[in-house]
C-alpha cells in the first residue's frame, strides 16, 4: 500500500478576509510540486466565506466541479439557467463545466458564515454539454454505511447518486466511537483521497484528526477505525487518466 499523509496545518493557506482556503493542492497563489494533483482529482478546496460574500461571475470548462456545503447555505447562477439557485448544508452540487460556462457563487446568509468543500475531478470527456445538479442526501443514511454522492454517468454503480464524466466515486461515512471500517477500492488502476471531516482516527497505526488527509494506492482494501465519533470523505479516482 502507498500512503501519503497531509497533516491539516500542512495545507496551504489564503486570507482574503472575506475568504478564507485551504487548499490540499496547488491552487490559485499556492504552489506545491508535490502537491499538484492525485491522479484525477485536481482540487479540494475548504473554504469559510463571511456572510453575503462570495465569488462573482467567472469561466470554467472541461472540469468535473463539486461543491459540499457543511455548514451554512451557498447561492449558486450559471450561465445555463441564469437563476439563483440555493444549495444548503446536507446537499451536494456537480457542475459539469464541458465545453464551457459561467458561474457564481455567494454565500447566502446575511449574518452567518459559510464552510465548504469544493472538490474538482478532471473529466473523461472534454466538451461535453454543460450540465448541474443538486442533491440532498440524508445523514443518517451513512451512520457507520458508505454513503455514495458522486459516480460515474458512464457506470450503474449507484442509482441514488449525482454523475459526473470521470470513472470517480465521492463518498462519505459517519462513524460511531470504536468503528471499524473496510474501505474497498474498485480497481488497481484507481486511488482513494480520504479527508477526516471531524473526529479521529487510525488507518495502518497512523492517527488523523481533523482535517488531516490521506493518499492511498497500491492496495485492494483499508481499514479505518474510529478513536472517536468521526466523519469521513472518500474520493475515489483514476490514477491514470
Amino acid at each position: 500500500m502507498k500512503k501519503i499523509i497531509q497533516r491539516a496545518n500542512e495545507r496551504g493557506t489564503a486570507n482574503h478576509g472575506w475568504l478564507k482556503a485551504n487548499f490540499s493542492f496547488s491552487f490559485a497563489n499556492y504552489y506545491n510540486p508535490d502537491k499538484l494533483n492525485f491522479g484525477a482529482l485536481r482540487v479540494l478546496n475548504d473554504d469559510t466565506i463571511e456572510p453575503a460574500m462570495g465569488f462573482g461571475k467567472h469561466p470554467h470548462d472541461n472540469m468535473e466541479i463539486i461543491t459540499i456545503p457543511l455548514e451554512g447555505a451557498l447561492k449558486h447562477r450559471d450561465s445555463m439557467s441564469d437563476t439563483w439557485l440555493t444549495l444548503e448544508t446536507g446537499e451536494v452540487q456537480i457542475m459539469s463545466a464541458g465545453s464551457g460556462l459561467m458561474h457564481s457563487e455567494m454565500n447566502n446568509s446575511t449574518t452567518e458564515h459559510l464552510n465548504l468543500f469544493q472538490i474538482w475531478i478532471v473529466p473523461n470527456k472534454n466538451e461535453v454539454t454543460p450540465r448541474y445538479d443538486q442533491k440532498r442526501f440524508d445523514a443518517s443514511a451513512r451512520k457507520n454505511i458508505l454513503q455514495v454522492l458522486v459516480s460515474s454517468i458512464d457506470k450503474n454503480e449507484s442509482t441514488e447518486s449525482l454523475k459526473i464524466h470521470q470513472d470517480a466515486q465521492i463518498s462519505r461515512i459517519d462513524l460511531s466511537e470504536n468503528a471499524e471500517f473496510n474501505y474497498q477500492i474498485k480497481s488497481e488502476n484507481h486511488g482513494v483521497f480520504v479527508m477526516v471531516i471531524s473526529g479521529e482516527i487510525t488507518i495502518d497505526n497512523e492517527v488523523l484528526i481533523k482535517r488531516d488527509t490521506v493518499e492511498i494506492s497500491q492496495t485492494k482494501t483499508i481499514n479505518f477505525k474510529a478513536k472517536k465519533n468521526s466523519e469521513l470523505i472518500f474520493i475515489e479516482v483514476p490514477m491514470l487518466f
